[in-house]
Order: C-alpha cells, then structure tokens, then sequence
C-alpha cells in the first residue's frame, strides 16, 4: 500500500477552495482558482458528476476492498461514517477513534466528524464543508470531501523534479510519454482524449502488455478501453471510468482524470515496491539460510566437543600412582601437553560455539524468527556442564600428580638429605679423634697453653653445635623408616655408625680439657713476669724510637725566637736522660729474673718473650744509638741559631732605611696635593714652581737604589717577614711611582690650563676665580667634585637650582663673568643639571675633575665655532650656493685643507646640483659629531 502519511503544508480544500500543495510554487493552489469551483453557481455539469461519481467511488473501492468492503453509492454510503472512517484508516494506515455504532443522526454525525477532524490533522483545512452536509447526503459535498482526500493522500506528496501535486504528476507523465508519437500531455482533459497517453504509461513501464504501434489516433475508445482493460487486469487499477465518458465529453473532468492518473503513477511506483519487497524476501531467505547453516554448524561442533570431553574425562579421573619420580613426571608432561597442545583448540572450539549461538539467537530475534533449540543433550547449558566436569577432573587430576610428585620428591630429598648431612658430619668428624688424642700441651708454652685450651672450647662448641645435625640424621633416618623407603637397611647401618663415633668423641673430649687446665697453671708464673717485661718495655721503646725521631728531624725556622726555643727545648730533653737510663736498667732486669726461674725450674721456654717483640738487644741498641745523636743536634742547633742572627740584621738594616723613604714618599705625596689646591701667581709661574719640585724628587732616587739593594740581600737570604717596618718594597715601588705619576700629571694639568687659556681668552683672573671655587667645593681635597659638589660650585657662579633660573649669589667677584653666565640662559634644574653632567662626566664616573670644569666654563664663557657658523663661512665661498665645487674650495683654501675637504664631503643630491658638486652641509655637521663624516 502506497505510502500516503507525509503532509509538510496546510491545504486548504473545500467548494470554496483550491489546493496548495508542497513544491510547485503553490501551483496546486493556482491550479484550483482557475477550475469551477464546486460552489460555481451552486451547480455541477452532469457530464463531469458523472464522470467525478464512477471514478471516486472506484478510487475508495480500491483502498476499501483492503479491509474486504466497498461503497455502491457514493453520496449514501459514507453518510453514517463508518466507511469514511475504514477509508481514512487504510490510506493512512493509522487508527482513528473508535466509531459510535448507533443509527440516529448524532452518531453519524459524530463519525463523520471524527473523520473531518482527522483530515484537518494532516494539514487539510476544509472550508464549508460539514458533518450534517456529509450525512444529508449533499453531493456536492460528499465530491468535494473526496477530492480533498484524493488531493491529500493521492497527489499531495506525488514529486517529480522539485514540482509536487498536480505539477509533479502532470511533469511525470510528461516525462514518461515523451518518447511516444501522437502523445502531447499538457493537461488533465483533453489530452488524455484520445486514449493514447494511458496506453504510452502503460507500455513505458510494462512495454509486454501492450502493443503501442498497432494503437491508432482516430481510434480512441478502443484505446481507453484497451488501456483500462490491462491496467485492471495486469496493474490492479480498478476501471474508473468508460471510455465513452472520455470520448463523449467535449472536456473530461479534469479531476476525474487526474485521480484515474494518479492510480498509474502509484501503481508503477509500486513496482519499485514489489522489486523492493522481492529483495526483501530474498535477504530473508538468504538469512534464514544463513542461520540454517549456523544451526548446523553448531549441531556439528557441539556434538564434536561434547564427543572429546567425554574421552578425556576418564583419562583425567585415572589416579593409579606410579613407583618412581620419573614415571609421574611423564604422567605429568602428559598432562601439560594436554594442557597446551589438545586443550586449547577445544577451548577455542567452545568460545567459537557460544558465539556462534549467540550470534544465531541474536540473527533470529532481530529477524522476527523464533529461537534456536539444539538437539537434547546438546545446549549452551550442557556443554557447559560437561566442560565443568572436565575442568573439575582436570583440576582434581593436576592436584593429585602433583601431590603424589611431592611424595615421591620428598622420599628422594629426605634420603639426599640424610646422605647429605651424613657426609656432612662424616667429614666434619674426620680426624678429630686423632687431634684429641694428641699431647701436644706438653712442650706448649703459658700462650700456647691457653691457645689450645681456647681452641679447645671452641671445639666443645662445635661439638655442642653438631648435635643438632647427629639427632637430625637420626630422625631423618626414622622419617624414611616409616615411609617404607626402599633403601632403608643402608640408611639404619649408616646412622648407627654415626651415633656410636659420637659417643667416642664426647670422652676423648673430656679428657684432653683436664690435662690442658692443669699445665696451664704450671706456666703462668713464667708468664706474669714476661708481661710485665713487656707493658714496661713497650713505652720505653715508643719513647726511644721517638727521641731518635725528634734528634734527626728536619727543622725550618725563620727567626731568632723560634731557633732559641728549639735549644730550649733540647736541652730540656737531656735533662731527662739520666731517669730514661735507670729505667732501661730496671726492665733489663725482670727479663734476667725470668730467665733465672726457668732454668730453676727446668721449664724450656720457647722462642721469645710472646707478648712483645722488643727484645734486651734492641733497648740497648736503640740506647746507644740516641746517646750519638744528641751531640749532633746541638751542632746544628748551633749553626741554624748564628744563621738566624745575620738574618735579624739584614732584617733591621732595611727597616731603617724603609722607614725613612717609606714617610718621605707619603709626605710628598701631601706636599703636592695641596700645591694643586693652594697654587698662587701666574699658571706659568706654577708651572716653574711645580717643575722644580719635580727635581727634587727626582734627586732623591739614589736612597731607592739603595733600598733595593738591601732587599736583593733579603730574598738572597729567604726572608719572607719583617716585624720591624710596615713597608715593603713593593709598597715602596708603588708609592714611588705613584710620586711621579701625580707631579708629572699636576704639570700637565697647568700646561693645559695654559693652552685653554691662551686659545679661549680667558682672563688669569678668571682662571684664578674658577680654581678657588673649585677648591672651595672640593672639600676631600681629591682634585674632583660630586654631582652635588659640583651643582653648588654652579650655583656660586650665579644659577639658581631652586627657581630654575639664574641670579647673582654674591659669592663671586666677577660680575661680568656671572652676567655672561646668566646671559647663556642656563637653568639648573634637574633636566638641565643633568644635561651638564653629561657634558663634564661622560663616562658617568660620578665624578667631575677640574679639567673638566675648566673646559665646560671656558666653552660656555668664550665664543666658540659651531656647524651653523661653520656652514655660514662655506656659503660665503660657494657664492651663496647650497653646494660648493673642488675649484672653488682650491682657490679660497690653503692646498692640504682644500683636498682635506674635498676628500671627505659627499656629492650633493640637491635639485640644484651641478657635475663636481660637494655638500658642505653635511660635511660641516660631521665635523661637530651631529652626524658621520
């Protein structure tokens, strides 16, 4: 059934209305308000209700003999409702409400009603058109409802090339006749006249039903009646009209026409249905298949699984133990090639079965099918039980291999155990018999003696510690008893021997610790005197070896002092000499009283004294030996203590003499700092002044010759100190050079005083006037004033810092100079203070020496040339011009500053340049440093 329930717009149809349908520009509704409206004068022609009655009620027989009725009479049977309700449900296809079964007019009229409502629902806005005209039977009415229908689920959602309704169905037919002769659809009446058009829908779509060229024009009514045969026959389209209610007319109805058309259109739409629903039936078969196959293949590998499981449980529930490790171990490799090689798969083959029949379930419910049932015994659930009972077998038969693996293993590790331990103290027992029986403590010394009593208790010990293993082999030896092992005679023979040779051990034991504790007594006498030989002996020797040290250690001094406090010391230690001697002789004797009661008591006394290796030989060697070097080191005490003597007299000697040109040289030093500051009279007369002190400096070098002799004496000598002066000469070196450094650097400063003065004009008074404000500002006396030092000798010279401007302070007696200086138009304030600083301090040392000063004050009292004027004169020799020529630069310039200019001015670029043109602008603004030469 044709898909009718899309409805995009609202459509207005009704007698007083036309259609509007989706697409087509509202061409349905155009289409409408040019045909009669069914209210045209209250009226219908005859010919055309006719022909509206048999094509309506076969259109609605069509769609109702789907729910097994049909209408006789159009205007009758939709009256009660009932009908007009059935239609509206099967072209939907969706329910109405329930109808109301009673026969009087008001449950008509509310079935007819629910149906109208329902129509309005789908975007159908009726206009005049009411239940009680429906039930009266109107046929006006009733047509006009019908059309509405049609229009809204017949031809309303018809689209064709982005045209709907009347238009997409009139462009389809016009497609789909094109190709056809004599067939020329424009509109709904008259060209579907002569019957061709319906024959060429026909043929286009189902070309076997029709033989088109044997079809002639003048021939219409076969034509309809051929078309409507077959298409009622063959299309399952009810025939709506006759073909003498085409013919006969000279205009068919247009309506009449349009739905009988559009029954074709459905109907070969319908054919992309039915190829549709083949493919549909065709993939359901093709799924049914498919599940058939999986069904089968489930049968198949269910059965095959469950055939596997059942014989290899037996296998896994065999538990008839085997005599040897070995054997079991086969069992059990077996078991992991079970595990590894033939489990697997099968795990595999479950997992592929449960997903396979879940797949299959899953296949059947998304296809509607009922769920697969495998054969009885061969389920999900009981390939899951059997698989259960093999794991459990499985498992059961893994636990009992390994535990009768662990029996086995243990049997063979308890009889390796009991060898192994046996061995063990077998070995460990090997020769101890013999070591016990030994009396080796009869020729043992009072050491020896406690060594072996010592070693003996670490025996006892031992012997103490090997029970443990001796009751561990014996229970080792029941535990194999009671396990019935097979090789038990050799382990009871074996572990009684054993027990017996302890036995033996344990009184041999016994016997050699009492004679060891008996000679230990005998010998301790003996030894009492060779430790107390030895705790006296000791430190005697310590204190030898470190005299004989001390006597030939090397010494390093570097004055009197330190020299006489070595004599000092060494002869305090020969004052210890005479109690060291009676010392050595009262140890020398205990080792004679040692001796003596040895020989008396007929004890051989082996090797030497055991607790010191220092024997009476080595404390009288060591004894001789320091009496030889204490002669020795008063001999070189000696020598080093005059050596030291001649050092404090080179020390003092150049101390003297440092002393003197060390305060000369810091004396003079002051004497020409305050010449810098105090100078009087003319810069020349300074100048001579400070030249002559310049001589007498330099007339006092020889003094420095002879100081550096005596220090050449001094490094001659290696000595690195002197407490007698604080100079050294390399402090006096420094100093000296500094000396001449100042005086030849104070010399230049008024030489060049002389040479700004001479090429600034500037007055001597004037000099004098800014070195007297410079000096009073230099309150250090350093020959430089700070920034604020130098901002208050500015303002002495007539700036006010406060008002940034200037006025006379008073403070200097020049008038005319502070004039000038106002007259400049300084201002010192911060910007311009800091401007000026930048002049006289441009490497911002924070510092500004008088040099400086003196160069700012004469730039700004003096007039001096600048680029402007520079520029101006140029000018002057180009004849006014913006440029100047080499010729013109020879003629008025001397020849080397000619070619010096040439050299280095640029070409002009002006518009008034001329060939051989220079720029003098430029050049002269380069000299100045405004811009690069």
């Amino acid at each position: 059934m044709v898909d009718y329930h899309a409805a995009n717009q609202s459509y207005q149809y009704g007698p007083n209305s036309g259609g509007n349908g989706a697409g087509g520009g509202g061409s349905m509704g155009d289409y409408m308000a040019q045909e009669d409206d069914w209210d045209r004068d209250l009226l219908l022609d005859p010919a055309w209700e006719k022909q509206q009655r048999k094509t309506f009620t076969a259109w609605c027989n069509s769609h109702l003999r789907k729910a097994g009725t049909q209408i006789e009479n159009i205007d009758e049977d939709f009256r009660d409702g009932l009908k007009l309700m059935l239609l509206l449900e099967v072209i939907s296809g969706e329910r109405l409400p329930k109808p109301e079964r009673g026969k009087m007019r008001v449950h008509k009229i509310n079935n007819v009603n629910k149906a109208l409502d329902f129509i309005a629902s789908k975007g159908v806005k009726l206009v005049s058109i009411g239940a009680e005209e429906i039930v009266d039977g109107n046929a006006k009415m009733t047509l006009g409802m019908i059309w509405t229908i049609i229009l809204r689920f017949a031809i309303q959602d018809i689209s064709v090339e982005e045209t709907s309704a009347k238009e997409g169905l009139l462009l389809w037919c016009q497609r789909k006749t094109a190709p056809y002769k004599n067939v020329n659809v424009q509109n709904f009446h008259i060209s579907w006249k002569d019957g061709l058009a319906f024959n060429a829908l026909i043929h286009r779509h189902r070309p076997e039903l029709i033989e088109y060229d044997k079809l002639r024009k003048d021939d219409p009514v076969t034509n309809l009646n051929n078309a409507f045969e077959v298409a009622e026959k063959y299309l399952d389209i009810p025939k709506m009209l006759d073909a003498e209610d085409i013919v006969n007319t000279a205009r068919p109805d247009e309506k009449a026409i349009m739905t009988y058309v559009s029954s074709f259109y459905h109907a070969f739409s319908g054919a992309q249905k039915a190829e549709t629903a083949a493919n549909r039936i065709c993939k359901v078969l093709a799924v049914n298949q498919e599940n058939e196959h999986l069904m089968e293949d489930y049968e198949r590998l269910a059965s095959d699984l469950l055939e596997w499981i059942r014989r290899t449980i037996p296998w896994l529930e065999d538990r008839v133990p085997q005599k040897t490790i070995q054997e079991m171990q086969q069992k059990l490799e077996d078991f992991r090639d079970y595990r590894r090689v033939h489990k697997p798969p099968k795990v595999q083959e479950k997992c592929q079965l449960e997903i396979n029949f879940n797949t299959l379930q899953t296949k059947l419910r998304l296809s509607n099918r009922p769920a697969f049932m495998p054969s009885e015994g061969k389920m999900v659930s009981d390939i899951n039980n059997g698989w259960q009972h093999l794991e459990q077998a499985e498992k059961g038969y893994e636990e009992w291999l390994l535990n009768e693996i662990r029996r086995l293993e243990r049997l063979d590790h308890l009889a390796e155990k009991f060898r192994q331990k046996a061995s063990i103290h077998e070995a460990w027992t090997d020769g101890k018999e013999a070591m016990l029986k030994q009396r080796d403590y009869e020729t043992a010394t009072l050491s020896d003696i406690k060594a072996l009593i010592r070693k003996h208790e670490a025996f006892e010990s031992d012997l103490a510690a090997h029970q443990d293993r001796v009751e561990q082999i014996a229970a080792i030896a029941q535990e194999l008893n009671e396990l019935d092992y097979y090789d038990s005679h050799n382990v009871n023979t074996r572990c009684q021997k054993i027990c017996d040779q302890w036995d033996a051990l344990g009184s041999l034991t016994q016997s050699r610790r009492e004679a060891l504790e008996k000679t230990e007594k005998q010998l301790e006498t003996i030894d009492q005197l060779h430790l107390e030989y030895a705790k006296r002996a000791a430190p005697f020797n310590n204190w030898m070896e470190s005299a004989m040290e001390d006597l030939q250690d090397m010494f390093i001094v570097h004055t009197i002092e330190e020299i006489e406090g070595l004599i000092s010391a060494h002869d305090q230690f020969k004052s210890t000499l005479p109690d060291a001697d009676r010392e050595r002789e009262a140890i020398l004797a205990i080792h004679k009283e040692a001796q003596r009661i040895a020989e008396s008591n007929h004890i051989k006394l082996s090797g030497s004294n055991p607790y010191t290796t220092v024997t009476p030989q080595i404390i009288n060697s060591k004894w001789e030996k320091v009496q030889q070097l204490v002669p020795k080191r008063d001999h070189a005490l000696l020598e080093e203590q005059s050596k030291q003597q001649s050092n404090e007299h080179l020390r003092r000697q150049f101390a003297s003499q440092a002393n003197i040109v060390g305060p000369w040289i810091q004396t003079k030093m002051e004497e020409i700092g305050r010449i810098s500051i105090e100078m009087n009279g003319t810069l020349e007369d300074q100048l001579s002044h400070l030249k002559r002190y310049e001589r007498s400096i330099v007339d006092y070098k020889p003094n420095l010759d002879l100081l550096e002799q005596q220090h050449q004496l001094i490094q001659e000598a290696l000595i690195f100190d002197n407490k007698h002066t604080n100079y050294t000469m390399e402090h006096i070196r420094v100093g000296w050079e500094q000396l001449l450094t100042t005086i030849a650097r104070t010399i230049n400063e008024v030489e060049n005083q002389i040479l700004t003065r001479d090429a600034k004009g500037i007055s001597q008074e004037q000099m004098q006037e800014f070195r007297a404000s410079f000096n009073h500002f230099d309150k250090d006396h350093g020959g430089a004033l700070g920034p604020e030092e130098f901002k208050a000798c500015l303002i002495s010279l007539g700036y006010d810092v406060e008002n940034d401007r200037q006025k006379q302070t008073g403070s200097m007696d020049s008038d005319d100079f502070r004039a000038l200086l106002i007259s400049t138009g300084y201002s010192l304030g911060d910007a311009e203070f800091n401007r000026i600083m930048s002049v006289v301090d441009p490497n911002h040392s924070g510092l500004v020496t008088f040099q400086a000063f003196i160069d700012f004050m004469s730039r700004e009292t003096t007039d001096t040339d600048t680029a402007d004027q520079v520029i101006a004169s140029f000018k002057v020799l180009a004849g006014d011009k913006n440029f100047i020529t080499a010729e013109e630069l020879r003629r008025e310039l001397p020849p080397d500053q000619a070619e010096y200019c040439i050299a280095r001015m640029a070409p002009y670029q002006g518009p008034d340049a001329v060939p051989g043109a220079l720029d003098y602008k430029s050049f002269s603004t380069a000299l100045y440093g405004e811009s690069d030469l």
